[in-house]
């Protein structure tokens, strides 16, 4: 792992003294401005396509919407299964 520098120190100092929610904000900021490099061609495209195929599937009724509360509870369960 590189070295932290006094900048980089000074800074997480300061941000580590913010609030729980303006530390996310701050966190989301950075990780977004990770993602800001030149895009690979044709993935925008790709995922226009894959959200298009998604939800013809479900307006066709070939795949079964599952409500969130649902998934949290089946995921729940799993995790408690793993742990025995």
């Amino acid at each position: 792992m590189a070295e932290i520098t006094r900048e980089v120190s000074e800074v997480l100092e300061k941000a580590l003294a913010l609030s729980t929610q303006d530390r996310g904000l701050v966190i989301d900021r950075l990780i977004a401005s990770l993602d800001e490099g030149p895009a690979e061609e044709g993935v925008e495209e790709a995922w226009a396509d894959e959200i298009k195929r998604r939800v013809d599937e479900i307006r066709s009724g070939k795949v079964k919407m599952i409500p969130g509360e649902e998934v949290r509870r089946r995921l729940a369960a799993r995790l408690l299964d793993g742990r025995k």
